[in-house]
């Protein structure tokens, strides 16, 4: 199951990198054909919009799986035992109602994509939509595996920081 990961890990890295060098290559090549020719791709401002949503979508998701999110600990990485365990379940409950907005509000936004396109390139709008789809369905499974783990006694991403708070 940890190469299955490990494997999942370096595919969205790798996907990631893509976005980036998509972005890089369509901004850099339209200055440089704006600078030097007077002229330019028109698909550079749409295209590296998209190519952004998708990797803040990716890299949210992945940071999520690694227990890497930006959070507020002050009063959680203070507590142990059953107190800790008690707040990190409400943690994931109310990170669960979260995710259940985000997946229900994207999925709609996706439908609506389906039927507008861009007004460039001219790809479907649910494109663009599907990043946050894909983001909230992934958070979702990873929250589910991450409670899974927790209840067979293996440690969750980013308490081991908690625990190293509660000692100081």
């Amino acid at each position: 199951m940890k190469t299955v990961g490990h494997a999942l890990k370096h595919l969205v890295e790798g996907l990631m990198a893509l976005c980036l060098l998509g972005m890089v290559l369509a901004v850099f090549g339209n200055v440089l054909l704006r600078y030097f020719w007077g002229t330019g791709w028109v698909v550079s401002e749409e295209l590296s919009r998209l190519l952004f949503v998708w990797l803040v979508c990716l890299s949210a998701t992945l940071a999520f799986g690694e227990g890497k999110h930006l959070g507020f600990d002050l009063v959680t990485a203070r507590l142990t035992g059953a107190k800790a365990l008690v707040f990190r379940w409400l943690t994931r409950a109310l990170i669960a109602i979260a995710l259940y907005y985000l997946i229900t509000g994207s999925w709609a936004q996706v439908l609506v994509g389906m039927d507008s396109r861009s007004p460039v390139m001219n790809y479907p709008l649910a494109v663009a939509a599907a990043g946050t789809l894909v983001m909230g369905a992934c958070m979702a499974v990873l929250l589910v595996l991450q409670s899974w783990n927790e209840l067979r006694g293996h440690t969750p991403p980013g308490a081991e920081h908690a625990d190293e708070g509660a000692r100081a």
